[in-house]
């Protein structure tokens, strides 16, 4: 796969490399990022929480854009594409933010967690004063106890510090995922098992089929049990989910790689290039040259 202008990011702590969490402000990311790399839009392949204190920017997340303003916090997910806010000399936005990056196994096994760290959850909150309040003093305490952990000499500090950084980053995301979900119209809860199911074939099988029925026949449900269940946690029908998954990948691929059109379309199930054009253009508003054209 010819890749282009999106630069792929491996998790690397560089102080602590075996350690798979990392706690930084903002200011430090700026002054560690090269322009180049603050410039061009990025897919890292682990997690970041951004808690913005003050200051003003907006984010791109999956080609969305995400204010970020004082009591936002977004939540960047592996393999999502962004590119971070710069300012008029390429260097990174000046934001008052707490930056917390985690590897998908750092993170306590909660099946209370399982919704909000796999691919489908929000990519940010405006939160409440209070809610801001409590979230930034959990993560002050974390900031802290990492700092502790960068002081210290001793094995035996580590053993400690170490399991309790990772209570205390799943202390932050049990509250993050009893938040109220941004989309007033989803709730990953209210789809219930059939919705959990789907979601998860959907992300193994949106490549290979785009058939309401074929995923409700792999499922063991009906396809207007299906739709019910995907229209009760997101407000979407099942084929409105389907779609919009295969065209996030299509807008994936027109970015990070130099795949011809006709070629990401067959990847995607469509054997003519006009139909694969013709559902681009519905799904996103633009045409597969022209959207990667605007982002490259």
């Amino acid at each position: 796969m010819g890749q282009h202008d999106v630069i792929d990011i491996a998790y690397l702590n560089p102080d602590r490399p075996r350690l798979g969490i990392e706690v930084l402000t903002f200011d430090v990311l700026r002054r560690r990022l090269k322009r180049a790399v603050a410039r061009t839009a990025s897919r890292p392949d682990f997690h970041q929480l951004l808690l913005v204190r003050g200051g003003e920017a907006t984010m791109m997340v999956d080609f969305v854009p995400q204010p970020c303003a004082p009591g936002r916090l977004l939540h960047l997910r592996p393999g999502q594409v962004q590119r971070f806010p710069v300012d008029a000399e390429g260097r990174l936005a000046d934001l008052d933010a707490v930056l917390v990056l985690f590897t998908a196994a750092f993170p306590p096994r909660l099946p209370q967690l399982a919704s909000l760290l796999d691919g489908f959850g929000p990519p940010g909150w405006t939160l409440s004063p209070g809610n801001h309040q409590v979230l930034d003093r959990a993560l002050a305490e974390i900031t802290a106890e990492y700092h502790t952990l960068e002081d210290s000499r001793e094995d035996t500090d580590a053993d400690l510090t170490v399991p309790l950084l990772r209570q205390l980053l799943g202390a932050v995301l049990l509250r993050l995922a009893r938040l109220p979900h941004p989309d007033h119209a989803a709730s990953a809860t209210a789809g219930g098992e059939v919705f959990r199911a789907f979601r998860y074939e959907l992300e193994r099988s949106f490549a290979a089929t785009r058939s309401v029925q074929r995923y409700a026949a792999q499922l063991g449900y009906s396809p207007r049990t299906l739709t019910r269940a995907c229209q009760a946690a997101t407000g979407r029908t099942a084929k409105e989910l389907i779609d919009a998954r295969a065209a996030l990948e299509a807008q994936r691929l027109l970015v990070h790689t130099d795949l011809p059109v006709a070629a990401i379309g067959r990847m995607l199930g469509f054997s003519e290039p006009a139909n694969f054009g013709k559902f681009f253009t519905r799904e996103t508003g633009d045409s597969p040259g022209g959207f990667r054209a605007r982002w490259r």
